[in-house]
């Protein structure tokens, strides 16, 4: 590994959480350098550049960030619909990639993804991970895998915000099929979540409901709410419920019943809490070994600079199996049906 070479980072998208989460992340690792950067406009990538960037250079298209000599990490903070293009073609360029959570706009661009970087195993890439359950996830696996509650049958998620109640507020990206995609609320979140820690979804049916159809003219075709009753490989059957229009809601939390107890983590505190039948819930500390912090951008960097480091997780695999779980959902509401997602 040759630890004084310096990483060129180029973006693609510069929003948001490019600001908040990525870039410092970045720049906290002295190796690393932002060379060029498109956004959704020419004047807002220029002032991006002003404002945390002054070496890099703006560019009106982001194909010019991608096949770019003086680039080698392709750092995508666009909006799902742009995510294929970007991925594809940075690989072709040879670059390693790096792409904002969701996977894709739908699930063939994901499949697409998927088969093209199999095709270019010596680049690195991918999803940004969902922060939900970072820091206590390897802690409830343990416990889990250890038996804490027998074998876990049912399963409770709920995630729910007033965050798309006002209707005069017009339309979120999120609620926005050119910009999202098959995306809705959280599932996707929480789906790679779940999946990671008690295995994959196999079978869903779904409900979900447009509350408010039209914004400031615009035709909202991404559900406001949405119900999943899931099944896993392991038969466990979950309920995982998700809402942007849900004032005084309790908050995201997902409730696991097994044969020898119950075990819960709210995504909000990060507490876990275990009880046995006939005792009170208590809260399960995590050990400080077991607790995951947001090391998001080092991991990447750090994969490509060494290529015996782990490669970063989730990787292209899991965005697939995540976005074959969201493209369930649309053809069980459709379908008012079972429909198999593995």
């Amino acid at each position: 590994m040759n630890s004084d070479r310096i990483i060129r980072v180029g973006f693609v998208g510069a929003g948001g959480i490019v600001k908040q989460r990525h870039l410092p992340g970045l720049l906290a690792m002295p190796n690393v350098r932002v060379t060029a950067v498109a956004n959704s406009t020419l004047a807002s990538a220029e002032k991006f550049c002003q404002e945390f960037a002054p070496e890099a250079k703006a560019t009106a298209r982001w194909e010019d960030v991608v096949d770019n000599e003086d680039v080698d990490v392709v750092w995508i903070g666009a909006h799902p619909y742009m995510h294929h293009d970007a991925t594809d073609f940075g690989l072709q360029c040879g670059k390693h990639v790096f792409t904002q959570a969701r996977m894709a706009a739908t699930l063939q661009e994901a499949e697409h993804m998927w088969e093209r970087a199999q095709s270019c195993p010596d680049l690195v890439t991918a999803i940004c991970p969902a922060p939900q359950g970072m820091f206590g996830g390897e802690m409830v696996k343990k416990l889990l895998a250890d038996g804490a509650i027998g074998t876990p049958h049912q399963a409770l998620l709920h995630s729910f915000n007033a965050a798309w109640l006002d209707a005069s507020q017009p339309a979120h990206w999120r609620q926005q099929e050119e910009m999202s995609g098959i995306q809705i609320l959280t599932l996707g979140i929480y789906t790679e979540v779940l999946q990671r820690w008690l295995g994959h979804i196999v079978e869903v049916e779904a409900r979900g409901n447009v509350v408010i159809p039209t914004r400031e003219g615009y035709d909202v075709q991404i559900p406001d709410f949405v119900h999943v009753m899931a099944k896993f490989r392991s038969g466990l059957e979950a309920t995982l419920l998700f809402s942007g229009v849900a004032a005084h809601a309790p908050t995201d939390k997902l409730w696991l019943f097994g044969s020898e107890g119950t075990l819960s983590y709210d995504f909000v505190t990060e507490e876990i809490s275990l009880g046995k039948p006939g005792g009170p819930l208590e809260v399960v500390p995590v050990p400080y070994e077991m607790q995951r912090e947001w090391t998001v951008e080092r991991d990447f960097i750090q994969a490509v600079l060494d290529p015996s480091a782990p490669r970063p997780k989730p990787d292209f695999t899991e965005g697939v199996c995540y976005m074959r779980v969201v493209d369930a959902v649309w053809e069980a509401m459709e379908t008012r049906a079972a429909v198999k997602c593995a």
